[in-house]
């Protein structure tokens, strides 16, 4: 690549993938926001569309909260909502008004992507159906995130990440093995909702450099939460049996879990035969590779409970770090249970750029998660902290939309943009 054919973004370094594609983020709390900052993460500029007073529910989401020292209440940013919102200008709109929505409306035309995150029929029913769209806006990409999709008898509920795991059938097989249901320790389905999100719009972006024209893209809740059963939903379309919880272990291998060591947890993943005679080989039951019960994935199955006590017995004789570093000399995946601080301050995360630091000049200095996608020639790149309420406001109606100050004045005045 020549040099004069290297673009570069507004603060100067590398354009990003998606650079020249402008999104228009109307979601709120996780799945849809983490969407829209992850497209602005590759390049995107994102321009959030909020409701003024509060804004998106997770700037209360607090403690903790990111602040400089001794500032007022009013000046800090809930950590949640930081987590979900860089790289994006912010502007409130009330959309309740006609005003309102004929603002959104030019945003929209100007979009080539908006992401929505309201409930079914909350668009057409402020004017923005689908003949709208033929009409004002044919090359813009519809990303619609719901609970439960835009058909069927649950398409009018609305969607939370915690229904989704239990209806889903997430939650009945995580879980101690006799205990209760239990639901992951974040938000799951949102997470991954707003990721396929992604890649739907990604796809529909690549579809339209061929057709010249936008399209629909749905992602709700619920199918996320199916798509998640992943081998486990296979199992049950297999063989007509229902799934059950393994605590840590896994349905289709064993040895696979967690075990104690003498000073800690390691979790041991044993993926084959081969390996699993190595693995019975280092801690001291070499035998058990020729042992009927054991000699095969299918027959440790059949016997799991027996051969993890029996496992469970011999890894109590040494430290964690003893067993990590003569199983992986061997080739069997292994690993100390971090807690997330330790997770966070590993050398690996460190080494991947996944915690990067942030600035704003109002909230201060802060700590985020770095994006997950490497590209080679257009990296993700961190150009803007997760906006305050409004903050771009006066930028957004000035440059997007043309406004004078006059105008901008009465639109403040009749309360149908914050300030």
């Amino acid at each position: 690549m020549s040099e004069s054919s290297v673009s570069s973004n507004e603060n100067g370094g590398p354009a990003g993938a998606l650079d020249g594609i402008r999104v228009l983020d109307l979601t709120r709390v996780l799945a849809g926001p983490l969407c829209a900052q992850m497209l602005g993460d590759l390049g995107a500029d994102v321009i959030k569309v909020e409701p003024p007073g509060a804004g998106d529910d997770t700037r209360t989401w607090g403690p903790p909260w990111v602040a400089k020292p001794g500032a007022a209440p009013g000046d800090a940013e809930a950590a949640y909502y930081l987590g979900a919102n860089r790289n994006k200008r912010s502007i409130t709109l009330d959309l309740g008004q006609p005003a309102g929505r004929e603002l959104l409306g030019k945003l929209i035309e100007k979009a080539d992507v908006v992401v929505d995150n309201y409930k079914k029929g909350t668009l057409a029913r402020w004017g923005f159906d689908d003949a709208w769209f033929a009409a004002h806006a044919p090359h813009a990409i519809r990303a619609s995130v719901t609970g439960y999709g835009t058909t069927g008898p649950k398409s009018a509920l609305p969607g939370y990440d915690f229904i989704a795991q239990a209806e889903s059938g997430l939650m009945s097989i995580c879980g101690d093995v006799d205990g209760e249901p239990m639901k992951y320790g974040v938000a799951i389905v949102d997470i991954a909702t707003g990721l396929i999100t992604t890649n739907g719009v990604l796809a529909a972006l690549a579809a339209r450099q061929r057709t010249g024209r936008g399209q629909k893209v749905e992602a709700s809740l619920y199918e996320t939460g199916l798509f998640l059963l992943a081998n486990v939903a296979m199992n049950h379309l297999a063989s007509g049996r229902d799934a059950r919880r393994f605590g840590n272990g896994h349905p289709n291998i064993v040895p696979y879990t967690t075990y104690p060591a003498s000073d800690a947890m390691i979790a041991v993943a044993v993926g084959n035969d081969a390996q699993f005679a190595k693995f019975a080989e280092l801690i001291g039951e070499g035998q058990w590779a020729a042992d009927p019960r054991f000699a095969t994935n299918a027959e440790r199955i059949a016997n799991r409970e027996q051969l993890d006590a029996s496992i469970g017995l011999r890894t109590r004789e040494h430290p964690a770090d003893s067993w990590i570093a003569s199983l992986r000399g061997a080739g069997i995946p292994c690993a100390r249970i971090n807690t997330v601080a330790q997770a966070l301050a590993d050398e690996q995360t460190e080494a991947r750029g996944m915690v990067v630091p942030m600035s704003h000049e109002s909230y201060g200095d802060f700590r985020t998660l770095g994006c997950p996608v490497k590209l080679s020639e257009t990296p993700a790149t961190y150009r803007k902290a997760p906006p305050r309420l409004g903050e771009h406001g006066d930028e957004v109606l000035r440059g997007e939309l043309g406004l004078d100050d006059a105008a901008i004045a009465r639109l403040r005045a009749d309360r149908v943009v914050g300030g």
